[in-house]
């Protein structure tokens, strides 16, 4: 059973930087592409990046390239992603999911992020 669990969330200012985790269980993470995704309040859930197994293929959405960068650590089942530069309309509830895609339900419970002065 594919397990996730998104962590770091929080309140932070326009401009700020958080670090989110995702550690992952039930499946042979080190094998397995891995994305970011968010949805904000009133809205669909929006693929946002995602990273390949090893690591060496990393995209991004138009609307945190430049900003947001992810990675992994295959020895800790973890996939991170490190925001800068965050803005208000960065405000979501932040999910990872295994594969390149969201599939319409494998994602962890999810952690808040709240970009507000």
């Amino acid at each position: 059973e594919v397990q996730l669990m998104e962590s770091g969330g929080g309140l932070v200012q326009p401009g700020g930087s958080l670090t989110l985790s995702c550690a992952a269980s039930g499946f042979t993470f080190s094998t397995s592409t891995m994305s970011w995704l968010r949805q904000a309040p009133g809205k669909g859930v929006e693929w946002i990046s995602g990273i390949s197994s090893g690591g060496a293929t990393i995209k991004y959405a138009d609307s945190v390239r430049g900003r947001f960068t992810i990675s992994r650590d295959n020895a800790k089942n973890t996939v991170y992603l490190q925001m800068n530069g965050l803005k208000p309309e960065d405000t979501a509830v932040y999910y990872c999911t295994k594969g390149p895609t969201y599939d319409g339900h494998t994602k962890g419970p999810g952690t808040q992020v709240t970009v507000s002065s």
